[in-house]
């Protein structure tokens, strides 16, 4: 009988194209393990969303492994120390899992090759990304830092190989370490229970992920018209199941490519992970360090400040008095996701209208949304707010009411902001200017034109 491994698993909820599962099986009985550290990602812990959405993985992945005759072994605490422990406990001899790029795991995965016993040796393979991050390289040998030339590159090198089967059966060790109960950790709210309605949109697991895939696969070629479109179901929704790993870029690029039409935009947004990815690979601290250091003067209002602490609760929960940006936020919390066009508007409102930290907006995105990835969350804020290595221009500053318009957001604003639902679409997007505001909803926060005043001057400052 050879030696148990170990199948560390973290954004790799899956059994199907996991070539770390694949590896382990061919090398042993194999032991699952996931370990809840919270320490370790400090201030990037997963949020409230996320540790709702891990709940359920969890518990779709723990069943999924019984019907191969295995099991999900729970521990919390430092990931190294744990992982250490089982290892000796158990005489393991490897322990295989998926690189991953977030900061802190990449220090885990050095700590824990360091302190392994010389018998027992880590094999980390890839297989979250559609490449290997740092793959993709310039003529020069240098990873992409702008997203154009690196899918041009990328493109070259698609399509991907194709999605390996899960394996038929799983090998158990002869005694399984101890595991904690997933209900003991918590991670859904009680008290109160604010999550009631994400079940109306999201059923976490591998299942329903490789569902999401299909059922949206007809529409992927109207993805270019639809996208923008929040009143319409144009989005993939695929972004909390490609984030927890419960389904693997490759499956999702060769399921949508071989769709009728031309899905190319869709596959291109597809890339954007691992763009994001290639960025946090080579700056570390993205999430919370801004690339262009002239920002870093730029005159934010002061957030100790009640007068913008208050603007920023108005934000957070929907009362900005701009029914797009309303509408965005409480679908935010109401379902912890938001339509990608919504997305930014809300997050340029932060930053522009309001002259707010573009980090005080990433560190509520990353609490409320299911897809809180630390990658793509800082590249979007960081595209957004003009900071970024790739980014808009700080000056570009959406008009939130003509983009609502534009964009046909009026039954969106009915879904959500329930005060403006009997309004006609012509005074819908700003009930205030049209002069049928209900007494229910709030004025303005601040006026567009007095808004980009403010922001252009906060930037005329630094801009040389």
């Amino acid at each position: 009988m050879p030696d148990p491994v170990i199948l560390w698993l973290r954004r790799d909820l899956r059994l199907s194209d996991q070539p770390a599962l694949r590896a382990a099986v061919a090398a042993g009985p194999v032991i699952p393990v996931y370990v809840l550290d919270d320490e370790r990602a400090a201030d990037h812990a997963m949020g409230g969303a996320s540790r709702w959405w891990l709940h359920h993985s969890l518990a779709s992945l723990s069943a999924d492994l019984e019907e191969k005759g295995s099991q999900l072994i729970l521990r919390k605490g430092d990931s190294v120390s744990v992982l250490c422990a089982i290892a000796a406990q158990q005489g393991v001899s490897q322990i295989h899992a998926l690189r991953h790029y977030e900061p802190w795991w990449v220090e885990a995965e050095s700590e824990l090759k360091a302190q392994l016993d010389a018998d027992c040796a880590l094999c980390l393979h890839d297989g979250n990304y559609l490449k290997p991050p740092g793959s993709v390289t310039t003529g020069s040998d240098e990873p992409y830092k702008i997203y154009t030339p690196f899918w041009k590159s990328l493109k070259e090198t698609m399509p991907p190989e194709e999605a390996l089967r899960a394996p038929q059966k799983i090998e158990c060790p002869d005694q399984w370490p101890d595991s904690e109960r997933l209900e003991d950790w918590a991670l859904l709210p009680t008290d109160p229970d604010w999550a009631t309605a994400f079940t109306e949109m999201w059923t976490p697991g591998e299942e329903a992920a490789r569902r999401q895939v299909n059922d949206f696969r007809p529409s992927a070629a109207d993805y270019d018209d639809r996208r923008n479109l929040p009143s319409e179901d144009g989005s993939s929704r695929l972004s909390p199941h490609l984030h927890f790993g419960e389904v693997s870029p490759s499956y999702v690029w060769h399921r949508i490519a071989e769709a009728k039409g031309d899905a190319t935009v869709f596959l291109k947004e597809l890339a954007w992970r691992d763009y994001a990815q290639n960025v946090i690979m080579q700056f570390p601290d993205y999430g919370v360090q801004g690339y262009r250091e002239r920002f870093e003067e730029l005159e934010w209002r002061d957030f100790r400040s009640s007068t913008v602490r208050d603007e920023f609760d108005r934000w957070c929960h929907g009362q900005t008095g701009y029914p797009i940006v309303d509408a965005g936020m409480r679908q935010l919390w109401k379902h912890g996701w938001l339509h990608n066009r919504v997305r930014m508007i809300c997050a340029s409102f932060l930053i522009k209208h309001l002259l707010i930290d573009w980090r005080e907006g990433e560190r509520w995105y990353w609490d409320c949304l299911v897809d809180a990835d630390y990658g793509n969350n800082a590249v979007n804020w960081q595209w957004i707010s003009g900071t970024g290595v790739d980014s808009n221009m700080f000056v570009r500053i959406m008009a939130p009411l003509s983009q609502s318009e534009k964009f046909d957001a009026a039954d969106y604003i009915r879904r959500y902001v329930p005060e403006l639902a009997d309004l006609p679409d012509d005074a819908i997007h700003d009930p205030e200017d049209a002069g049928c505001k209900p007494d229910d909803y709030p004025a303005k926060i601040i006026g567009h034109k007095d808004a980009r005043e403010r922001a252009l001057a906060a930037y005329e400052k630094i801009k040389n």
